[in-house]
């Protein structure tokens, strides 16, 4: 047995900023709304609170998705380590699939394989980060930005999505907050949490900005072609010969499998700057000293990209355009929420609460708190995607379920409305 005096364990240094920025996640806050649904209720949750239609039949992926990891699996070709940025096939197949879409060609050295989407913000984000240097967010945004900004000691900057003009980057405030030390900004089309679809015109203002500032973009298009409004789906990627574009892509939205962790970083910088500042190099770097997604699903990628029909895609556009209505059209029906608007892509939308109107309920989380007590229903409160009494609201479930959830949030806010 040891003796003499205890010894003095100092761990007060350890990350403070990483480990509060950690506690404001949508995981985290909606798991805490979670524990709030009455047990006794006999109806089903309606969880309109986070991006994950995988468990309804109507958004199950493709039968040639799996059938591509059945392949993979069974070949015993991919049961070893992959390379650091991800085996040589799965990169071409996607900077061929991706290239489609640009006014130049990507090869496979452009693509990076990530652990999911969530993965490639942080191998950006860890990757950019230095002493003093600040990184520009859209506000409302996704908030893992944040955590893994706090983490890595890099000041966030928030620049303000203008619900008025259809949640457009507010230009001018992008220019009063950059400054020498800003290492890059970020713009998530199709946008989450508004579900709004970048036009050309307005990419092109937002690519013009970030070269007149020096800055790079980086683009979150995990919702990529999952526009379904006026606005066609255009990547950022186009504006590449404006200013480099860093792309965060990946499997999970648009085939409907979150949980194949599959992502990717392409850069689309077809005038090399990336590579001649150092930047490439940094990316490999810190993927060498990361995990790598599953090199069975790496080998899946080409057959998948191969064999996935329009007529896929076209259903779950269909199926998000019908959600998006009747979403809409429920909102319009509830008086204490305005949806400013109506999502034209993604899988969710952002509406604002009218507390005025309300009694008994203080701010956006006592509103979601007390809907899944008295309704189970789940919704995530703005305050975390960066709007304090929003509310972002998930149309990414069975139509039916849907319906059904809106109007138990309609008699939820008559029941809380303030009496005349």
């Amino acid at each position: 047995m040891a003796t003499g005096p205890s010894p003095k364990w100092d761990i007060s240094h350890a990350n403070r900023e990483g480990k509060t920025a950690s506690l404001i996640t949508v995981r985290s806050v909606l798991e805490k709304i979670m524990k709030n649904v009455n047990e006794s209720d006999t109806r089903p949750v309606v969880p309109l609170g986070h991006g994950d239609p995988s468990a309804f039949p109507c958004f199950r992926t493709t039968r040639a998705a799996e059938e591509a990891i059945v392949d993979a699996v069974r070949s015993a070709k991919f049961n070893c380590y992959a390379p650091a940025v991800g085996i040589e096939p799965a990169r071409r197949s996607i900077a061929e699939h991706l290239s489609r879409d640009l006014p130049y060609k990507l090869s496979p050295d452009d693509v990076y394989l990530t652990a999911g989407a969530n993965h490639a913000i942080e191998v950006l984000v860890t990757a950019l980060a230095r002493p003093a240097a600040n990184i520009l967010l859209p506000r409302p945004g996704y908030p893992v930005y944040e955590s893994r900004a706090s983490f890595s000691q890099l000041e966030v900057r928030h620049f303000d999505l203008l619900p008025e003009k259809g949640w457009e980057v507010d230009l001018d405030s992008v220019e009063a907050l950059a400054n020498d030390r800003t290492v890059a900004m970020v713009v998530i089309n199709p946008g989450n949490p508004c579900g709004n679809v970048l036009t050309l015109e307005h990419m092109k203002k937002i690519a013009q900005t970030a070269r007149k500032l020096g800055i790079l973009l980086i683009a979150d298009e995990v919702y990529y072609h999952l526009a379904f409004g006026s606005n066609p789906f255009v990547p950022v990627g186009v504006c590449g010969p404006i200013t480099p574009v860093l792309t965060i892509g990946s499997m999970s939205k648009r085939w409907i499998v979150p949980g194949w962790r599959l992502g990717w970083i392409v850069t689309n910088d077809p005038t090399g700057i990336l590579q001649r500042s150092g930047i490439v190099e940094a990316l490999k770097s810190y993927l060498n000293i990361t995990a790598d997604p599953t090199t069975f699903v790496q080998g899946a990628v080409t057959q998948i990209l191969n064999n996935t029909t329009e007529d896929f895609f076209l259903k779950i556009i269909n199926t998000l355009h019908k959600s998006a209505d009747i979403c809409y059209d429920g909102l319009k029906e509830i008086p204490c929420i305005t949806c400013p608007h109506k999502a034209e892509g993604s899988m969710s939308t952002m509406v604002k609460l009218n507390l005025s109107l309300l009694e008994d309920i203080s701010d956006d989380m006592d509103f979601c708190v007390k809907l899944a007590k008295e309704e189970s229903v789940v919704v995530l409160p703005g305050f975390v995607v960066g709007l304090k009494n929003w509310l972002r609201v998930t149309f990414s479930v069975e139509p039916s379920l849907l319906e059904d959830g809106l109007g138990r949030i309609k008699a939820f806010s008559l029941r809380h409305a303030k009496k005349k």
